[in-house]
């Protein structure tokens, strides 16, 4: 159908509480709602369905067969046992090995089948432990970590999140206490910020449009040209895709 939306999968995040429900809730944020439909596309909040942290790949498959495109958020901290490491720091926080097996298998869907990937804070940790990398489980405390900041990253040159950005240098917002620490098969670094934190990932000879960063760049897109570029640009793929 001409001017029809192309569907962006949007996996939600469990949650114990909200204010306007009485229980349980799977939630998705509202700024990256919006910076998808701002941008064209149609997001599809996803149920994360895998029973005992496995899911089961040909369902995902079938699952994401519809969508045109795939968006991996933020969230909590992915299993230190998903990428090797002997046990928990004490700065893990909601872990949720459902959570963690979905977006592993839908991630691993996305790569296989060539569906636009953009991936968010957890998301680009979760692409990066699921082409073997690894993850440092905690920064080093306040004064080190990356919540409630906003900082300048440098973006590598020549990466094609530069023409994106439409700069080199860019001021974005950032919420985490975990970094990329091995780097995963075929990805490579787009952007660090001043302490050496990876902060973009790009995904060279994928089959598909990827995008993978550290930062929301939901905080900003509604004012920010160049993070709501990289909406935008999710979209556009997923629109010449379908």
């Amino acid at each position: 159908m001409t001017g029809q939306r192309p569907l962006i999968a949007l996996p939600a995040r469990f949650s114990a509480t909200t204010s306007a429900l009485r229980y349980a809730a799977e939630v998705t944020a509202r700024a990256l709602v919006e910076a998808v439909w701002r941008a064209g596309g149609e997001p599809l909040m996803m149920h994360p369905h895998a029973p005992g942290g496995t899911a089961d790949p040909a369902e995902v498959a079938a699952r994401l067969a519809r969508c045109d495109g795939l968006l991996l958020p933020g969230g909590g901290d992915v299993a230190p046992h998903r990428y090797g490491a002997a046990g928990p720091h004490r700065g893990v926080y909601d872990v949720d090995d459902e959570q963690d097996g979905f977006d592993l298998a839908a991630a691993r869907r996305a790569l296989d089948a060539g569906l636009p990937l953009l991936a968010v804070c957890r998301g680009l940790q979760v692409v990066n432990v699921l082409l073997g990398g690894t993850l440092e489980q905690d920064m080093g405390g306040p004064d080190r970590e990356h919540r409630h900041r906003v900082h300048p990253v440098r973006v590598e040159c020549g990466s094609p999140l530069a023409g994106l950005l439409g700069a080199r240098e860019v001021n974005v917002s950032c919420y985490h206490h975990q970094r990329v620490d091995g780097l995963g098969t075929g990805l490579a670094v787009a952007a660090r910020a001043a302490d050496g934190t990876v902060e973009a990932l790009d995904l060279p000879g994928a089959a598909a449009w990827f995008t993978a960063v550290q930062w929301h760049p939901e905080d900003t897109a509604h004012q920010d040209r160049g993070n709501q570029g990289l909406f935008d640009a999710l979209v556009r793929a997923a629109r010449n895709r379908s």
